[in-house]
């Protein structure tokens, strides 16, 4: 019997070390494949090719290679390619000039994208049909249907085509805030909250039942300005009166016939997939019977990352939320120390001539902010341009390390400013002891020596002194902003109070200087250094990752896609409040998202 136990036991780790074995195995050969993408031979480009713009899921600021799921390791396959801004809009400029590509088609499958991301590549479209004078073509086809974003990215095209069965969602925007104060009520957690500024609208889900007068007055300006922003360009585009289109948008077009759709002037035909392949090919000379030459993307850029040999404009990417946390395991995030060091290497750079920070951040730790914002203060110190370029979001701690820039550039549907601060300390005593019967017993030698356990409420007097200490950094925050923008602390202070403000907005009340994107900061810090418009650039930080972090982030990936699974509707709310309870920081934070 115990020979037999032992057989058992043995086999059982030999198999467990199998496993491990192979799986560490596999992640090198992966890892390895990484690292070889982008170092290939340039994708030959036949004549009258076509780029192609497949529209499908997220498109972040850079290309990202997703983590590989175990099925992927063990099959030897890669997932797919994350969709890159950068490298969209460099396709889109080198298609104009490549004589063999002769036009682009717009597959729309559902762009999921921030209204600035969408704003940034149908200007990329814009400037593609000017250079091209009409030589070339932009056609765009759904097959289910055009979502929101999908139909104000195509309502550039030439022309615009749907299949007989497919439809057209079109229906302005909203913002849909969860409210948590009864539901944390209910199970015994009490959220403390500190802050500073009447419209820092972050904390609000956990100390009101529903939104507060000044979120709902910042909420409607901002999105009635980008949906202003927005409709106006489809209709100026379709060559429809703005107000018609909105009477449209009333109208719940999804359950109009794609006939409808194309009588009401909206899109300009339906076909089936392959009639709208025949239309193509008789516009770029292909015979009925022969395949379309489709270009991707990455198939016509090849030199997106080429490191730059000589002078450049340093172009660094801050993306996601401002942490202390400086693992590799989090990489939709800005690690303060990290993003310290990479600047300081470039103020150092004797071919750095220039830099442009390309801030996509809702903001996040006051204390990392304030670390970036002394780094990019001491990179202008050493006698270098900097500029900054506004993506989707460049909100509170966001606009935090923007604001100090020699120049800032944003899009009209950019989100910024929300200059506040907060603090929030959760407060476990009544889950514990009255709903779960823990008693905790404390033992301490000073009066304060247990603040900050999350299983006692904190005593006026220490909710004071937290009060105190956002003040403090609210003050600092402000002053910061004043200094970067050459006014005084007090008119900052008139249009901070956490309020959040769209591009267009921002420029009125001197939040920014520019409305425009990533080649217009680039130009400017190029003629700011001296350098021609057309110099080199280079982004950092690299893209490389470390074997470790590869493989944790895909342990975390797997985890989170059975938890979105069996959670459903409700994982998105247990995210947000999983995400606040972690964070121990004073935060420069805004919460709200927009997307269309």
């Amino acid at each position: 019997m115990m020979k037999k136990f032992l057989l058992v036991v043995c086999g059982s780790f030999v198999g467990v070390i199998l496993a491990l074995t192979f799986f560490v195995i596999a992640t090198i050969l992966f890892s390895l494949s990484i690292a070889s993408m982008g170092g290939g031979k340039a994708t030959s480009v036949e004549k009258h090719s076509i780029l192609h713009l497949d529209l499908d899921g997220e498109i972040a600021e850079r290309p990202a290679t997703p983590s590989p799921t175990m099925a992927d390791l063990a099959s030897g396959s890669m997932p797919s390619e994350a969709t890159g801004l950068n490298m969209l809009v460099k396709a889109i400029d080198d298609a104009a000039t490549n004589d063999k590509i002769d036009g682009i088609y717009l597959e729309c499958n559902g762009a999921m994208a921030a209204p600035a991301t969408l704003t940034a590549l149908r200007k990329a479209l814009k400037n593609f049909k000017t250079k091209t004078e009409g030589k070339k073509f932009i056609y765009a086809f759904a097959n289910q249907g055009y979502g929101q974003g999908d139909y104000y990215l195509a309502s550039v095209a030439d022309s615009l085509f749907v299949n007989p069965e497919g439809a057209l969602d079109l229906h302005g925007m909203a913002s849909s805030i969860p409210y948590l104060k009864r539901l944390m009520e209910k199970v015994g957690v009490e959220m403390q909250v500190v802050r500073v500024g009447t419209f820092k609208s972050a904390v609000e889900p956990y100390m009101l039942d529903s939104i507060s007068p000044a979120n709902r007055l910042q909420t409607e300006h901002y999105l009635g300005s980008i949906w202003g922003e927005i409709s106006n360009e489809i209709a100026a585009d379709r060559k429809i009166a703005p107000e018609r289109l909105n009477s449209l948008v009333d109208s719940i077009l999804i359950t109009r016939s794609a006939q409808e759709i194309v009588d009401l002037g909206l899109l300009d035909g339906i076909c089936f997939r392959k009639d709208f392949e025949k239309k193509l090919k008789a516009l770029t000379e292909v015979d009925e019977d022969d395949d379309l030459a489709l270009v991707s993307p990455s198939e016509l850029v090849t030199d997106l990352d080429t490191p730059a040999s000589g002078e450049h404009i340093a172009v660094l990417y801050a993306v996601g939320e401002i942490d202390d946390d400086d693992s590799d395991m989090n990489d939709d995030a800005i690690h303060g120390e990290k993003m310290v060091e990479i600047i300081d290497e470039l103020a150092k750079d004797d071919n750095v001539k220039g830099l442009v920070l390309r801030v996509n951040s809702p903001g996040g730790s006051a204390f990392a902010s304030e670390q970036i914002w002394k780094a990019l203060d001491d990179f202008k110190a050493a006698g270098k341009p900097l500029a900054v370029s506004m993506g989707d979001y460049a909100a509170s701690g966001g606009y935090y390390i923007s604001s100090g820039a020699g120049r800032i550039f944003a899009e009209p549907t950019t989100i910024t400013g929300s200059i506040g601060i907060f603090g929030t300390i959760p407060c476990m005593q009544e889950l514990m002891e009255d709903k779960l019967g823990v008693h905790i017993s404390v033992v301490k030698t000073n009066k304060n020596s247990d603040m900050g356990l999350m299983t006692k409420r904190l005593t006026p007097s220490q909710l004071a002194a937290l009060q105190q200490m956002v003040n403090r950094g609210y003050d600092l925050f402000t002053k910061r902003c004043a200094d970067g923008r050459g006014v005084s602390q007090d008119s900052i202070k008139v249009i901070a109070e956490g309020r959040v403000w769209d591009g267009k907005s921002a420029l009125k009340i001197g939040l920014v200087d520019e409305l425009g994107g990533l080649d217009e900061a680039i130009a400017w810090v190029a003629n700011e250094a001296g350098l021609d418009k057309d110099c080199d650039t280079q982004c950092y930080p690299s893209l490389e990752e470390n074997w470790k972090a590869m493989v944790t982030k895909m342990m975390n990936a797997q985890a989170e896609v059975r938890m979105a699974d069996e959670m459903g509707l409700f994982y998105d709310y247990y995210k947000e409040l999983r995400q606040t309870l972690g964070r121990d920081h004073v935060l420069c934070l805004m919460f709200d998202r927009v997307t269309l």
